[in-house]
């Protein structure tokens, strides 16, 4: 047993006989069988079952170590990404080393595809994939965890409740951030807040930053330490988000009811229509390296701020529910290639998202502009984040 057993991903060695196990489990089984045939009458999934579990030991026959099995999630991965998505578009990577860990701290949109672009741009670029934060609230079946932590993902105790215990997890999960980058020299990914910015406007939680410099010895100063860790801000943007309709519901029932239940399984849902939904062009923004002389977690937080906002990459749509909602045409640039907004040049694919938007709840509508309309907000007046 070593320290991190609880919550690291698995080793080489351990792929072999998780795969054999969780292959055994019928949930596995059944769940794979209701997403690949979701039109199936429930009762007639036993006759596909024998199929999807032959097909899954087919699949995973050769997987012997962590890389192999990458290399199969890779593939879907990029699949999805042929189907659903108009284009990746890179800026900032080539700063960076790709022999160094990192720990890149992002914006957080989507569930499941914010950390899977990151690690599929560094799989693409000849850089080591990372390690990728994931909340124990999002892994309620054994398989689940299972599959998470053979593709590397390494587990956040979000259950705690009490303070002693939320306190002894945060402490716990610091000290292997730090031994993943320092000792092992693995890149960690994990969000700048807990939650979705699901309004659009991307802040870090400085619980965040407090929790990873946990760790740091009393006789070594905040800089020192941050620096050991090599963070890296992250800016990811969408140019559609598949659960923007999901998002402005929440934040309506929010306003006018004080207060939001998430039913049963709904962080699922969400993950699986953000993987499933268009999304548009996307643009990933690697920051600089924080190097800087800190002094305390608020200069970590304005900075982590400052970059992730300098460096996030508008997209026409941003452009479009900023005009819509406020009836004024921002003065901003827009996609990677920096192009001043001209809404005349783009009729169409205005005329598009207006289309989208009217599919919304009239209730809802201005609140999924803002989600948008948010980050060209931000943009322009940076001091009102």
């Amino acid at each position: 047993m070593s320290e991190f057993d609880d919550i690291r991903p698995y080793y080489d060695h351990e792929v072999r006989p998780t795969l054999d196990r969780i292959l055994a489990d019928p949930e596995l089984v059944h769940a794979v069988t209701h997403l690949t045939f979701p039109k199936t009458k429930k009762w007639l999934g036993w006759l596909w079952r024998p199929l999807v579990r032959a097909k899954l030991k087919n699949e995973v026959a050769s997987v012997k170590d962590v890389n192999s099995f990458q290399q199969i999630v890779e593939k879907y991965l990029s699949k999805m990404i042929r189907s659903r998505v108009k284009a990746v578009t890179v800026s900032g990577l080539d700063k960076l080393d790709r022999a160094k860990p990192y720990l890149f701290i992002s914006n957080h949109r989507d569930i499941a595809m914010d950390p899977a672009f990151v690690n599929w741009v560094l799989f693409h670029n000849q850089s080591n994939t990372l390690r990728i934060a994931i909340g124990d609230n999002l892994l309620t079946k054994p398989f689940a965890a299972d599959l998470m932590r053979l593709n590397k993902s390494f587990i956040v105790n979000r259950s705690a409740k009490a303070p002693r215990e939320k306190l002894k997890a945060a402490k716990h999960l610091s000290a292997y951030i730090h031994h993943s980058i320092v000792n092992e020299h693995s890149s960690i990914w994990i969000a700048q807040r807990e939650g979705r910015a699901k309004d659009g406007c991307d802040k870090t939680n400085s619980a965040v930053l407090g929790m990873i410099s946990l760790n740091k010895p009393k006789t070594e100063s905040l800089a020192d330490y941050i620096r050991s860790l090599h963070i890296v801000p992250v800016s990811i943007s969408y140019e559609l988000d598949p659960c923007d309709a999901a998002k402005a519901r929440e934040l309506y029932l929010q306003k006018t009811q004080g207060s939001y239940q998430k039913e049963e399984h709904e962080d699922v849902r969400s993950i699986a229509l953000g993987i499933a939904g268009q999304k548009g062009h996307i643009h990933l923004a690697f920051g600089e390296e924080m190097r800087a002389d800190y002094q305390d977690n608020d200069q970590l937080v304005a900075e982590l701020d400052q970059q992730i906002l300098n460096n996030y990459v508008l997209h026409a749509t941003n452009c479009f529910a900023y005009e819509m909602l406020f009836n004024q045409v921002p003065n901003v640039k827009y996609s990677d290639k920096q192009i001043t907004y001209d809404p005349a040049a783009l009729l169409e694919e205005k005329a598009a998202f207006v289309s989208r938007m009217q599919l919304i709840p009239e209730d809802h509508r201005a609140i999924a502009l803002a989600i948008y309309a948010n980050p060209v907000k931000s943009k322009l007046n940076p001091d009102a984040q």
